[in-house]
C-alpha cells in the first residue's frame, strides 16, 4: 500500500491540516484520528508535520504486517527498529528514538495505557541527580526500547569564523537575520516567523514565538535594532506580507523568506566566506556558549533561548574544544615561567 502525508488547506479549525492518505485517496483513520487530537490540544503546525511524517514512516512498515494497532507489543517494536538500521543510510539514533516515542504516544492516545512487553523486557532502573547537580539521586525507570545517543558536544564558531561569516554580508536584511540568531539565539524557524507586530523598536523589544507556539519577549541588542531601521526604512519593499523578513528581488520580492530561500541564503554565504560550519543553528549554539562564558545565570540563559528543561541549557556550561586548548596553553606558560624563576 502506498502511503502519503497530503497538506490540507480547507480543515476545520479542530482538525490537523496533514493527513495520511493511500493511493486511493482514503484516510488511515487511526493516524489521522490521532493528528486532530494533537490538533485539539493546540499543538503547532510544525509538531503536527513531524508526527504525521513520524508515523507515516511506521504506517508503510506496520500496515504490511497485517495486525491491528491493539496487538502492538514490545516486540513488534523491536522488529521496527531491525527494520530501520537494516535500511541505508540508516537512520540517527535521536530519529529512532522519536519515532518509537511518536508510536507510542499513539497507541497511549488509542488504548488508554503502554504498549506490553510481551516476550522482551526492556524496562530498568537507574539513578539520576538534579540536572543542576545537587541533591540525593533519584530512581528513575526506563520503559521500553530506547537505542543509545552520542553525547551531544558544542562547538561553536570562533571570533575569528564569526567576523569572516559576518563580512560577506551586504544588505541590511541579511544581517538582521544573521545577527538576531548570534546575538539573540533565534531558531531559524523563529527567525522566519516573525512579523512585524512582534518588533517593538521604541522599547527595544522583540516577541519571539518559539516551539510550542510559546512566547517569550527578547531584548534587542543596539546594534542590530540600528540594522532593522535601516532594513526597513531602505530596502524593505511596499508589500502588503506581515512577515518581517521578505524577498527584495527577483519574483520573490515582497514575499516572507521560505525555508528553503533561508537555506540557500547560508549555503551562498558559507561558500563566499569559506566558513563550512556557518548555518543557522550554529550560530545559536555560539550565542549559547558565549553567554555561558560570559557568567550568565542558567535560568536567564534558558528563558532567552526558549528553552523548555534547564538540562538542555547545561550543555552549554561544557568546555569547548577551543576553550580546553586555551586553558592548556595557559597552564603550561605558568609552569615555563615558574620553572624558569626557579632555575634563576
Amino acid at each position: 500500500m502506498k502511503l502519503s502525508v497530503v497538506y490540507q488547506l480547507t480543515v476545520s479549525a479542530s482538525s490537523s491540516p496533514y493527513r495520511l492518505l493511500d493511493n486511493e485517496g482514503r484516510e488511515l483513520d487511526w493516524v489521522n484520528a490521532f493528528l486532530d487530537a494533537q490538533r485539539l490540544r493546540q499543538l503547532s503546525p510544525r509538531s503536527l508535520r513531524i508526527y504525521a511524517y513520524d508515523l507515516l514512516h511506521f504506517a508503510h512498515w506496520f500496515e504490511a504486517q497485517h495486525q491491528p494497532l491493539a496487538r502492538i507489543t514490545e516486540p513488534t517494536l523491536v522488529d521496527y527498529v531491525r527494520h530501520q538500521l537494516e535500511q541505508d543510510p540508516k537512520p540517527r539514533p535521536q530519529t529512532v528514538n522519536h519515532r518509537l516515542g511518536t508510536v507510542r504516544c499513539c497507541y497511549r492516545f488509542h488504548t488508554g495505557q503502554e504498549i506490553p512487553a510481551g516476550t522482551v523486557h526492556f524496562q530498568r532502573r537507574y539513578t539520576q541527580r538534579s540536572p543542576l547537580g545537587y541533591g540525593r539521586p533519584r530512581t528513575a525507570i526506563a520503559r521500553g526500547l530506547r537505542l543509545k545517543q552520542e553525547r551531544r558536544v558544542i562547538v561553536p564558531l570562533s571570533v575569528e569564523e564569526v567576523a569572516k561569516f559576518w563580512q560577506s554580508f551586504r544588505t541590511y536584511r541579511d544581517l538582521a537575520l544573521v545577527g538576531l540568531m548570534l546575538l539573540d539565539g533565534l531558531r531559524s524557524c523563529e527567525v522566519l516567523a516573525l512579523q512585524l507586530q512582534d518588533l517593538q523598536l521604541a522599547d527595544g523589544d522583540l516577541r519571539v514565538h518559539g516551539k510550542g507556539n510559546k512566547q517569550r519577549l527578547l531584548p534587542l541588542p543596539p546594534e542590530i535594532r540600528e540594522v532593522l531601521e535601516y532594513y526597513l526604512h531602505l530596502e524593505r519593499p511596499l508589500t502588503n506580507a506581515s512577515a518581517l523578513f521578505v524577498g527584495l528581488k527577483g519574483r520573490a520580492r515582497g514575499q516572507p523568506i521560505t525555508v528553503a530561500g533561508l537555506r540557500s541564503l547560508f549555503r551562498h554565504h558559507r561558500v563566499r566566506s569559506r566558513i563550512p560550519r556557518a548555518n543557522p543553528h550554529r550560530l545559536r549554539h555560539t550565542f549559547g556558549a558565549d553567554m555561558a562564558r560570559a557568567g550568565m545565570s542558567l535560568p536567564a540563559l534558558q528563558q532567552l533561548m526558549g528553552h523548555s528543561q534547564i538540562s538542555t541549557t547545561m550543555r552549554y556550561v561544557q568546555l569547548a574544544p577551543q576553550d580546553v586548548w586555551r586553558e592548556y596553553a595557559c597552564a603550561i606558560q605558568k609552569r615555563r615561567t615558574l620553572d624558569s624563576s626557579h632555575m634563576s
